[in-house]
């Protein structure tokens, strides 16, 4: 009983840092107001690593050794430890769909970025694109992913007219 103690210990710091983790990446992010869309795709990159990462540690030997002890103890605390991998697995899940429909506006960004109004024959084609991910994405479909990413859409188009007026 004393080695349980000392695991359930362990799986509940680990569970305390897990829940940390998801905390953080709930919070509202601080951006520039003239942030572009490409900084939307290295965020879920970035994102997508995290959560990866920690997914490979849950699933490492050592984590499984002990979470396996601890179900032949029927130890309590593992009922929120596969609450808590369960979210991480759906964060995970979230940041690497989201990253794999945000690189098909990639292609995008570059002439969105030109210093040059010629950026306007790629708008429908965009427009398009963004209308897929907002129709097949399980998860970048809401208001606030969708909103998120036009402002930085509408904020490179500006910043580019900004820069074409400014060399011009």
């Amino acid at each position: 009983t004393e080695v349980i103690e000392k695991l359930e210990e362990v799986v509940m710091i680990w569970t305390k840092q897990i829940r940390q983790v998801l905390v953080e990446s709930e919070q509202i992010r601080r951006e520039a107001d003239d942030v572009g869309p490409s900084a939307e795709l290295e965020h879920w990159k970035s994102r997508m690593s995290s959560f990866n990462s920690l997914l490979d540690e849950i699933k490492s030997s050592r984590v499984k050794k002990i979470i396996s002890i601890l179900q032949a103890a029927r130890s309590k605390t593992l009922q929120q430890w596969k609450e808590l991998d369960g979210s991480i697995t759906i964060a995970a899940n979230e940041a690497k769909d989201n990253v794999r429909y945000l690189y098909t506006l990639d292609k995008f960004f570059g002439p969105l970025a030109n210093a040059s109004p010629v950026m306007m024959e790629h708008i429908p084609s965009l427009m398009n694109t963004v209308s897929m991910i907002y129709c097949t994405s399980p998860y970048y479909n809401t208001s606030e992913h969708m909103t998120s990413l036009f402002l930085k859409i509408t904020n490179q188009m500006i910043n580019t007219c900004k820069t074409y007026l400014c060399e011009g």
